[in-house]
């Protein structure tokens, strides 16, 4: 995995020791990982541009901001992820997909923590049934 900080690893790390919030990007194909503290990138979308990437890339990645008390997951699955048609299907791979991509990913930056999905992006699991994912 390709690790990109902003705006360097120094910061970066500085903000994890201070337990500043993260924003943290991992493409789907976890290929690439994109690490800002959030006083220095603000938004998802910012630290895409700032890292050089295009704002329209943005479904390509799980978006996450973490710190040392979890995760919380930006639960957004896009129409056409994997090219699955079916709705369930594509949103219950998604999960699954995306739960295994940022576990390994926020590892690999010393975080060991729950991931959740907060109240707000769940409406995607009214399509699963039950909604408690």
């Amino acid at each position: 995995m390709n690790i990109k900080y902003y705006p360097d690893k120094k910061n970066v790390f500085k903000s994890i020791s201070m337990d500043d919030p993260l924003l943290v990007l991992v493409s789907h194909d976890s290929s690439k990982m994109l690490v800002a503290g959030m006083d220095d990138a603000f938004e998802h979308i910012v630290l895409l541009r700032k890292l050089d990437f295009k704002e329209s890339e943005i479904d390509s990645f799980y978006r996450i901001v973490v710190n040392k008390s979890g995760a919380d997951w930006t639960f957004v699955c896009p129409s056409d992820y994997k090219g699955i048609k079916n709705r369930e299907k594509r949103i219950e791979m998604y999960y699954n997909d995306g739960i295994v991509a940022i576990t390994k990913a926020l590892e690999k930056i010393g975080y060991k923590v729950s991931i959740d999905i907060p109240k707000r992006f769940r409406r995607h699991f009214e399509t699963l049934g039950d909604g408690s994912k």
